[in-house]
Protein backbone atom coordinates (compact mmCIF):
# COMPACT_ATOMS: atom_id res chain seq x y z
CA UNK A 1 0.00 0.00 0.00
CA UNK A 2 1.08 3.52 -0.96
CA UNK A 3 1.81 6.08 1.34
CA UNK A 4 1.72 9.85 0.20
CA UNK A 5 2.19 13.02 2.12
CA UNK A 6 1.69 16.02 -0.28
CA UNK A 7 3.11 19.44 0.38
CA UNK A 8 2.88 22.65 -1.32
CA UNK A 9 2.57 26.29 -0.87
CA UNK A 10 -1.24 28.51 -1.61
CA UNK A 11 -1.40 29.14 -4.94
CA UNK A 12 0.74 26.33 -6.66
CA UNK A 13 -2.18 24.34 -7.59
CA UNK A 14 -2.49 21.37 -4.99
CA UNK A 15 -5.80 21.05 -4.66
CA UNK A 16 -6.18 20.10 -8.86
CA UNK A 17 -3.20 17.96 -8.47
CA UNK A 18 -4.00 15.60 -5.45
CA UNK A 19 -7.42 14.81 -7.14
CA UNK A 20 -5.79 13.58 -10.27
CA UNK A 21 -2.96 11.53 -8.13
CA UNK A 22 -6.35 10.05 -5.98
CA UNK A 23 -7.82 9.35 -9.70
CA UNK A 24 -4.52 8.16 -11.33
CA UNK A 25 -2.90 6.09 -8.44
CA UNK A 26 -6.58 4.78 -7.08
CA UNK A 27 -5.80 6.51 -3.53
CA UNK A 28 -7.90 7.50 -0.51
CA UNK A 29 -7.48 11.08 -0.34
CA UNK A 30 -7.48 12.64 2.90
CA UNK A 31 -7.25 16.25 3.35
CA UNK A 32 -7.47 17.60 6.60
CA UNK A 33 -10.06 19.95 6.16
CA UNK A 34 -12.06 17.04 4.97
CA UNK A 35 -11.36 14.25 7.56
CA UNK A 36 -11.75 17.49 10.33
CA UNK A 37 -15.69 17.46 8.87
CA UNK A 38 -16.68 14.29 8.09
CA UNK A 39 -15.82 12.93 11.68
CA UNK A 40 -18.19 15.96 12.81
CA UNK A 41 -20.62 14.59 10.34
CA UNK A 42 -20.11 10.92 11.83
CA UNK A 43 -21.69 12.12 14.97
CA UNK A 44 -18.75 9.66 17.25
CA UNK A 45 -17.53 11.01 20.07
CA UNK A 46 -14.52 11.99 18.46
CA UNK A 47 -16.17 14.12 15.94
CA UNK A 48 -18.06 15.83 19.02
CA UNK A 49 -14.79 16.95 20.24
CA UNK A 50 -13.58 17.86 17.03
CA UNK A 51 -17.25 19.96 16.70
CA UNK A 52 -17.01 21.46 20.32
CA UNK A 53 -13.73 23.00 19.57
CA UNK A 54 -14.33 24.41 15.88
CA UNK A 55 -17.78 25.93 17.21
CA UNK A 56 -15.80 27.78 19.69
CA UNK A 57 -13.46 29.31 16.96
CA UNK A 58 -10.42 28.05 18.16
CA UNK A 59 -7.91 26.00 15.68
CA UNK A 60 -8.03 22.17 16.41
CA UNK A 61 -5.27 21.16 18.51
CA UNK A 62 -2.52 19.02 16.32
CA UNK A 63 -3.17 16.10 18.65
CA UNK A 64 -7.55 15.89 17.82
CA UNK A 65 -6.31 16.41 14.46
CA UNK A 66 -3.78 12.99 14.67
CA UNK A 67 -6.43 11.02 16.24
CA UNK A 68 -8.99 11.73 13.77
CA UNK A 69 -5.80 11.32 11.15
CA UNK A 70 -5.36 7.60 12.72
CA UNK A 71 -8.91 6.84 12.74
CA UNK A 72 -9.39 7.54 8.83
CA UNK A 73 -6.37 5.74 8.40
CA UNK A 74 -7.03 2.68 10.76
CA UNK A 75 -10.48 2.24 8.54
CA UNK A 76 -7.78 2.44 5.32
CA UNK A 77 -5.52 -0.30 6.91
CA UNK A 78 -8.42 -2.58 7.56
CA UNK A 79 -9.52 -2.41 3.91
CA UNK A 80 -6.12 -3.11 2.94
CA UNK A 81 -7.13 -7.06 3.49
CA UNK A 82 -9.93 -7.04 1.16
CA UNK A 83 -9.90 -9.83 -1.23
CA UNK A 84 -9.09 -8.98 -4.68
CA UNK A 85 -11.74 -7.97 -7.62
CA UNK A 86 -13.90 -6.58 -5.18
CA UNK A 87 -12.59 -2.92 -6.24
CA UNK A 88 -13.37 -2.09 -2.75
CA UNK A 89 -10.03 -1.30 -1.21
CA UNK A 90 -7.18 1.68 -2.35
CA UNK A 91 -3.90 1.01 -3.28
CA UNK A 92 -3.14 3.40 -0.67
CA UNK A 93 -3.87 7.10 0.54
CA UNK A 94 -2.20 10.55 -0.02
CA UNK A 95 -2.35 13.07 3.10
CA UNK A 96 -3.00 16.82 1.93
CA UNK A 97 -2.82 18.89 4.57
CA UNK A 98 -1.50 17.07 7.50
CA UNK A 99 1.62 16.99 8.46
CA UNK A 100 1.84 20.51 8.52
CA UNK A 101 4.78 21.22 11.41
CA UNK A 102 7.94 18.86 12.44
CA UNK A 103 5.65 18.70 15.92
CA UNK A 104 2.96 17.44 13.60
CA UNK A 105 5.71 14.95 11.50
CA UNK A 106 5.87 12.93 15.05
CA UNK A 107 2.06 12.86 15.55
CA UNK A 108 2.17 11.01 11.73
CA UNK A 109 5.01 8.78 12.91
CA UNK A 110 3.29 7.59 15.87
CA UNK A 111 -0.03 7.00 14.20
CA UNK A 112 1.59 5.23 10.99
CA UNK A 113 3.20 3.32 13.82
CA UNK A 114 0.04 1.92 15.59
CA UNK A 115 -1.31 1.38 11.99
CA UNK A 116 0.75 -0.74 10.53
CA UNK A 117 1.18 1.50 7.37
CA UNK A 118 4.19 3.55 5.86
CA UNK A 119 5.02 6.71 4.47
CA UNK A 120 6.71 6.29 0.92
CA UNK A 121 6.95 9.73 -0.60
CA UNK A 122 6.81 13.47 0.56
CA UNK A 123 6.09 15.62 -2.72
CA UNK A 124 6.93 19.41 -2.27
CA UNK A 125 5.18 21.04 -5.16
CA UNK A 126 7.05 23.76 -5.19
CA UNK A 127 7.48 27.03 -7.87
CA UNK A 128 8.75 30.55 -7.51
CA UNK A 129 7.42 33.06 -5.09
CA UNK A 130 6.06 35.20 -8.07
CA UNK A 131 4.64 32.46 -9.66
CA UNK A 132 1.86 31.82 -6.73
CA UNK A 133 2.15 35.50 -5.94
CA UNK A 134 0.48 36.11 -9.23
CA UNK A 135 -1.61 33.01 -9.37
CA UNK A 136 -3.42 34.27 -5.99
CA UNK A 137 -3.88 38.03 -6.50
CA UNK A 138 -5.21 37.00 -9.72
CA UNK A 139 -8.40 35.27 -8.58
CA UNK A 140 -11.59 36.80 -9.29
CA UNK A 141 -14.76 36.28 -7.37
CA UNK A 142 -18.52 36.27 -8.72
CA UNK A 143 -19.85 38.42 -5.05
CA UNK A 144 -23.53 36.49 -5.73
CA UNK A 145 -22.66 33.05 -7.81
CA UNK A 146 -19.41 32.22 -6.58
CA UNK A 147 -17.60 31.61 -10.16
CA UNK A 148 -14.17 31.38 -10.35
CA UNK A 149 -11.97 33.89 -12.68
CA UNK A 150 -8.39 34.90 -12.85
CA UNK A 151 -6.91 37.54 -14.66
CA UNK A 152 -4.70 35.46 -16.71
CA UNK A 153 -6.08 32.33 -17.27
CA UNK A 154 -10.07 32.83 -16.96
CA UNK A 155 -11.51 36.07 -17.97
CA UNK A 156 -14.90 36.91 -17.79
CA UNK A 157 -16.37 38.02 -21.75
CA UNK A 158 -16.72 41.65 -20.55
CA UNK A 159 -14.62 43.02 -17.84
CA UNK A 160 -15.51 42.96 -14.37
CA UNK A 161 -18.65 40.93 -15.00
CA UNK A 162 -19.36 37.38 -14.30
CA UNK A 163 -20.76 35.38 -17.27
CA UNK A 164 -22.89 33.06 -15.27
CA UNK A 165 -25.25 36.01 -13.67
CA UNK A 166 -24.19 39.48 -15.07
CA UNK A 167 -23.25 40.55 -11.57
CA UNK A 168 -19.53 42.48 -10.58
CA UNK A 169 -16.67 39.99 -10.14
CA UNK A 170 -14.25 41.32 -6.80
CA UNK A 171 -11.17 40.08 -5.31
CA UNK A 172 -11.48 38.19 -2.31
CA UNK A 173 -9.20 40.58 0.84
CA UNK A 174 -7.37 36.97 1.39
CA UNK A 175 -6.25 37.43 -2.21
CA UNK A 176 -4.69 40.78 -1.47
CA UNK A 177 -0.73 40.99 -2.26
CA UNK A 178 -0.56 41.72 1.32
CA UNK A 179 -2.22 38.78 2.56
CA UNK A 180 -1.17 36.14 0.26
CA UNK A 181 2.73 37.47 1.10
CA UNK A 182 1.68 36.91 4.77
CA UNK A 183 0.19 33.47 3.81
CA UNK A 184 3.41 32.34 2.38
CA UNK A 185 5.65 33.63 4.94
CA UNK A 186 3.88 31.43 7.30
CA UNK A 187 3.92 28.75 5.19
CA UNK A 188 7.47 29.06 4.35
CA UNK A 189 8.67 29.45 8.06
CA UNK A 190 6.24 25.70 8.78
CA UNK A 191 7.30 23.92 5.70
CA UNK A 192 11.11 24.34 5.45
CA UNK A 193 12.15 22.39 8.69
CA UNK A 194 9.31 19.70 7.67
CA UNK A 195 10.67 19.36 4.51
CA UNK A 196 14.51 19.61 5.91
CA UNK A 197 13.38 16.43 8.14
CA UNK A 198 11.81 14.16 5.56
CA UNK A 199 15.03 14.86 3.28
CA UNK A 200 17.20 13.56 5.72
CA UNK A 201 14.95 10.32 5.63
CA UNK A 202 15.48 10.24 2.25
CA UNK A 203 12.06 10.20 1.11
CA UNK A 204 11.19 13.81 0.08
CA UNK A 205 10.24 14.64 -3.56
CA UNK A 206 10.38 18.38 -4.86
CA UNK A 207 8.32 18.90 -8.31
CA UNK A 208 8.30 22.10 -10.11
CA UNK A 209 4.61 22.83 -10.02
CA UNK A 210 4.76 26.10 -12.40
CA UNK A 211 3.78 25.59 -15.83
CA UNK A 212 0.89 23.48 -17.73
CA UNK A 213 -0.99 21.80 -15.71
CA UNK A 214 -0.33 18.42 -17.86
CA UNK A 215 3.07 19.04 -17.29
CA UNK A 216 3.19 19.52 -13.93
CA UNK A 217 1.07 16.18 -13.34
CA UNK A 218 3.48 14.28 -15.31
CA UNK A 219 6.25 15.24 -12.82
CA UNK A 220 4.45 14.75 -10.25
CA UNK A 221 3.42 11.02 -11.62
CA UNK A 222 7.46 10.29 -12.04
CA UNK A 223 8.50 11.52 -9.02
CA UNK A 224 6.35 8.71 -7.25
CA UNK A 225 6.66 6.15 -10.44
CA UNK A 226 8.81 4.14 -8.06
CA UNK A 227 6.77 3.00 -5.86
CA UNK A 228 4.21 1.49 -8.72
CA UNK A 229 6.99 -0.83 -9.70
Amino acid sequence: MIGIVLLGPPGVGKGTQAARLKEALALAHLSTGDVLRQAVRDGSPLGARVKAVMESGSLVPDALVGEVVESALSVLARSSGTPAGTGAAPSGFLLDGFPRTVGQVAILDEVLARTGLTLDHVVLLDAPRDVVLRRLTGRRVCGSCGALYHVDSKKPGKAGTCDACGNPIVQRPDDSEESVARRLTVYQDETAPLAAEYGRRGILRTVDGSGDPEAVFARLLSAVGGALV
